[in-house]
């Protein structure tokens, strides 16, 4: 409801206790089948979960729905049914590029700052309809998982950090000698 209220023209629910147990590809496919019959123009994804981080679903959404896609986007502009997007690549650098609507869009944290919702949209949003569909009616029964977790594990650690202490010049004395004897590196 809270992006009903927010100014979202319709909402879908696909409904299932276990959603979260699905790899990337089956949770996509649900996605996708439900999105099917919807009329869009732009499907807005985040980049990767919270919880698993597979960093997939929306990639995958748009190559099963057949529709352009773009990820690491920080900024969007629309005109002429075309869309102009900002995208975040490595070491501080950004690449634009332009795609058709409709569309597939993976959004960057921090894309934007959330608007709190207007009373008039609560209360506009109390009244539209979520239209709710089972994972078992867009999910095809035989569409198998394609990723499983072996294991989840906290891993060792192997290293320590140590504080050395004194006065800057017998500190930096210390850590000369730990460098050449203990590290190796000088």
């Amino acid at each position: 409801k809270e992006g009903l209220a927010k100014g979202a023209a319709r909402a879908l629910h696909v409904q299932d206790d276990q959603f979260y147990a699905l790899d990337p590809l089956q949770m996509a496919a649900a996605l996708a089948g439900a999105m099917r019959e919807e009329k869009f123009d732009l499907i807005l994804t985040g980049l990767q979960s919270d919880d698993h981080g597979y960093g997939q679903t929306g990639v995958l959404v748009a190559e099963l729905l057949g529709l352009p896609h773009a990820t690491i986007i920080m900024e969007i502009q629309v005109a002429d049914g075309r869309l102009k997007v900002k995208r975040e690549l490595e070491a501080g650098w950004f690449q634009w590029i332009e795609l058709p609507l409709p569309a597939v869009l993976a959004i960057q944290s921090g894309i934007n700052k959330p608007r709190y919702a207007s009373l008039k949209g609560i209360m506009a949003a109390k009244k539209k309809e979520i239209r709710a569909v089972s994972r078992a009616d867009v999910l095809p029964a035989d569409l198998a998982a394609t990723q499983e977790t072996k294991k989840i594990y906290v891993p060792q650690k192997t290293k320590k950090t140590e504080f050395l202490e004194g006065q800057p010049k017998e500190m930096a004395a210390k850590l000369l000698e730990k460098l050449r004897h203990e590290a190796r590196i000088l």
